[in-house]
């Protein structure tokens, strides 16, 4: 029976950063099977990636080359920006002052090079109302954060506070909203201003609440047991459960190694590829559990992998620039983490808990959600202290609790077919 979806041409595109792209994967290798067209709009970052995909790449032309790479060294405001200037960082460069850009790209692809039937995105990705009303083209955002949808039962995305259960509560979010919109009022006028250059006007109080409301379907990674309940959810908002990157046929356990049999407890650290500082959660970890009967494995994204070796070179320690992690968590006793979304997602899909430690770039929403919903502990801070992860890590183990919450949310997660979902929903659209 010929699949529904066959012949349909389908572009992707991304923040040009890994929490952004290898979501994605997934779904585009699922559509690719389905008989789809696939492309990609992306940076040059990816280019290797896509070609491994077999996914035809169309890379940045007019678009600035920003991305999780550069971004940190091309802007040099960010050398000794505090963490609310970074963010604002962040938001104007990678998002805001990037939206025309992206749109001049994709509209040259479409015009001349690819037609697509339909764009799929991460949910943060700031040109998707100018193609859907300019171009006329639908759009399925994919949400890689926790939901980002304004919401009267929720504060601020970005604050890392609990939903409200009270008037009262709700009422101070409606302050601490117009406090936040009042901080980056130049932002929002600044985007709104770019999208009505093209006759183009949005919903929504600000950027990311609008790509979320914008969209014609806005697939949302996780599930309704890890999120917070809102009156007032948009009704094009699906969940999808844990969408996970592509990995091809024939790799499994393609990382082992002997001393995962020779521990009980053992503890996995990673703080992404976009943290590159290894004293925020590597080096505290690493001391923590240095000479300690608990297996310790180490993933850097290449960020002083051969200095960690050498200062920390323990019988009870490894220290790898990347482990598929696949294949490791199935022995990990506690995941410690700065809050990446796609590593919190995975732990929960395989029932770890975890300790977190991270602030920035919305990873307080991320950790506030752990903790609120007992699958782990949230340090709160960029910074942890040794001793304060090794009691984290250790109540943990000791506990029951918070493997058996976490185990709890991955039987939820399991009666949600990722990639069917995805593709009912665009099978939806395009009809």
């Amino acid at each position: 029976m010929k699949d529904e979806l066959s012949g349909k041409r389908i572009l992707f595109a991304n923040v040009p950063t890994d929490g952004h792209f290898n979501p994605l994967t997934g779904l585009a290798k699922e559509l690719q099977k389905s008989g789809c067209d696939v492309h990609w709009y992306t940076s040059k970052i990816f280019g290797n990636k896509l070609e491994r995909l077999d996914i035809v790449h169309h890379q940045f032309t007019t678009a600035k080359e920003l991305n999780g790479q550069n971004i940190q060294t091309a802007i040099p405001e960010f050398k000794t920006a505090t963490g609310p200037e970074k963010g604002k960082l962040y938001l104007k460069n990678l998002f805001i002052d990037r939206a025309e850009e992206y749109f001049e790209d994709i509209s040259a692809i479409y015009n001349s090079e690819f037609r697509f039937d339909l764009i799929v995105a991460d949910g943060m990705f700031s040109a998707l109302p100018l193609v859907r009303y300019k171009l006329g083209v639908p759009v399925i955002a994919v949400g890689v954060v926790p939901l980002i949808e304004d919401s009267i039962d929720t504060a601020p995305a970005g604050r890392g506070l609990p939903p409200a259960y009270t008037d009262e509560l709700r009422q101070h979010y409606a302050d601490l909203y117009k406090q936040k919109y009042r901080l980056i009022e130049d932002l929002i006028v600044k985007y709104r201003s770019d999208l009505n250059n093209y006759g183009v006007k949005i919903k929504g109080s600000f950027i990311f609440d609008s790509l979320v409301k914008e969209a014609n379907i806005y697939l949302q990674i996780g599930t309704p047991g890890f999120e917070y309940k809102r009156s007032d959810m948009g009704n094009n908002i699906r969940f999808v459960g844990a969408l996970k990157p592509y990995k091809a046929p024939g790799n499994q356990m393609s990382w082992f190694d002997e001393r995962l049999n020779n521990y009980k407890k053992i503890v996995l650290v990673t703080q992404g590829t976009l943290e590159g500082d290894v004293n925020k959660l590597l080096v505290p970890v690493l001391h923590a559990f240095k000479s300690k009967d608990i297996l310790v494995i180490a993933t850097t994204g290449g960020s002083g992998t051969k200095e960690l070796r050498e200062k920390y070179g323990a019988e009870n320690i490894i220290v790898e620039d990347f482990i598929p992690f696949d294949d490791i968590m199935p022995y990990v006793s506690v995941f410690i983490t700065n809050g990446g979304y796609g590593g919190t997602i995975l732990s929960i899909s395989y029932g770890v808990p975890m300790v977190c430690a991270g602030v920035l770039e919305l990873k307080n929403e991320i950790n506030a959600r752990v903790e609120h919903f007992g699958l782990g502990i949230d340090l709160k801070t960029e910074s942890p202290t040794p001793q304060a992860i090794f009691a984290a890590a250790n109540l943990i183990m000791k506990n029951p609790s918070y493997r058996n919450n976490t185990l709890k949310l991955n039987e939820e997660m399991r009666n949600y077919n990722s990639l069917d979902l995805c593709k009912q929903s665009i099978e939806e659209l395009l009809r």
